[in-house]
């Protein structure tokens, strides 16, 4: 369950860093869909060893990349960078 931390009255920017770690957390998952679906596309128009190798480089290095970026949106939703 997740538990927030209540923003204090007034402060616009603790709200906005929530729905800016919404932004982030869809970012993240549409970025990693984005990127397979491309890779599925791509191998079938053209599934040579080339396209192949290419999307076998990118996915492991981006996807780790979008992971962090998820997980610092559910930080910021979460409320983990506000000011106490």
């Amino acid at each position: 369950m997740i538990t927030l931390k209540k923003p204090r009255s007034g402060d616009i920017l603790v709200t906005l860093k929530r729905y800016a770690g919404i932004i982030w957390m869809a970012l993240a998952a549409f970025g990693v869909y984005l990127m397979v679906h491309q890779a599925a596309v791509e191998f079938g128009k053209n599934p040579a060893l080339d396209t192949r190798i290419f999307w076998y480089t990118i996915i492991p290095i981006f996807t780790p990349i979008m992971f962090g970026l998820g997980l610092f949106g559910y930080y910021c939703f979460k409320g983990e960078y506000d000011r106490t």
